[in-house]
């Protein structure tokens, strides 16, 4: 059984008040205090500082948090993996980011899982900096993202590579043209992913390599939705710049046009990571396999 003390303090971080996370708990509040005090004992640390509206968290605090979170999503596999040898069955939580939830990736997933009645799979949506911390702390089991480099203490496998590209309405003036360039989309109003996007930060690299900036475009409204942002491009509200393969469908369809930008390197991968200790490979690569046969079609 995962230490009370633990749950307690995760209660008091996501909360950031004793009362909240006592309720949280059904505990009493003096309870969850007690176990934050244990902790504090025991690790001769102080884990919050008080201030008047807030509970700010100490250095050493933020270490712990981060251990408990390890501890805790340990104790959820290990009970997870029993159940599984219970029932000869697979469990894994997988997080992707919102471009990946936006493609085949989740179709890929899901008819994996509908061909192996075995395997039970849990998505979770995450922007990029959030999903390598879960995987730090073993809340996910892999992680699907955009990006080529990444640290020497994770394992990838390439699932598919594609390219950044101008998205517009098919009526839009630039429509007609077989591409574009930065001058055309300087006069555009533009809609854009938030900063914490791995596609938006593609493209920002990009920029200050040709030296520009975001500044120089006409940011009109920023977006975590993909489904949102292309909605609005169809409705002639904006211009943005998204992966190709998320348009696919509305290309088809012609409600969307893309377009590539002249002089621009936007080549976006798409891997999955996961760490050293990691043991269904074998599913993952199945996986791939699913994603690139439905490419094919």
């Amino acid at each position: 059984m995962l230490d009370p003390k633990f749950e307690s303090l995760l209660q008091v971080v996501k909360h950031k008040n004793y009362t909240k996370a006592a309720q949280a708990l059904n505990l009493t509040q003096p309870a969850v205090t007690q176990h934050i005090k244990q902790l504090e004992k025991e690790l001769k640390i102080k884990i919050f500082n008080r201030s008047k509206r807030d509970l700010i968290i100490t250095p050493e605090g933020v270490i712990l948090i981060k251990y408990a979170r390890r501890i805790k999503a340990l104790y959820q596999q290990l009970d997870n993996a029993i159940s599984d040898q219970k029932r000869q069955t697979k469990s894994l939580i997988i997080g992707i980011t919102h471009t990946a939830e936006s493609n085949k990736v989740t179709e890929a997933i899901a008819r994996y899982c509908s061909l192996n009645p075995g395997i039970r799979i849990k998505i979770i949506t995450e922007d990029i900096t959030k999903l390598y911390d879960k995987l730090n702390t073993y809340e996910i089991d892999l992680a699907i993202t955009e990006g080529g480099r990444i640290s020497r203490k994770y394992k990838m496998i390439p699932l598919d590579t594609d390219s950044l590209v101008v998205v517009l309405s098919p009526t839009h003036h630039l429509s007609k043209q077989l591409s574009v360039t930065f001058e055309d989309i300087k006069k555009e109003p533009m809609i854009f992913r938030l900063p914490t996007s791995g596609t938006r930060n593609l493209f920002v690299n990009e920029l200050k390599n040709k030296n520009y900036s975001i500044s120089d475009l006409n940011v009109i409204l920023e977006v975590d939705n993909i489904a949102t942002i292309k909605d609005l491009v169809e409705r002639q509200i904006g211009v943005s710049i998204l992966p190709r393969s998320v348009c696919f469908e509305e290309v088809k369809k012609n409600q969307l046009k893309v377009l590539p930008l002249e002089g621009f390197s936007l080549i976006r991968e798409t891997n999955v990571v996961f760490l050293d200790d990691f043991d269904y490979i074998k599913v993952v690569n199945e996986i791939i396999k699913t994603y690139n046969e439905m490419n094919l079609r």
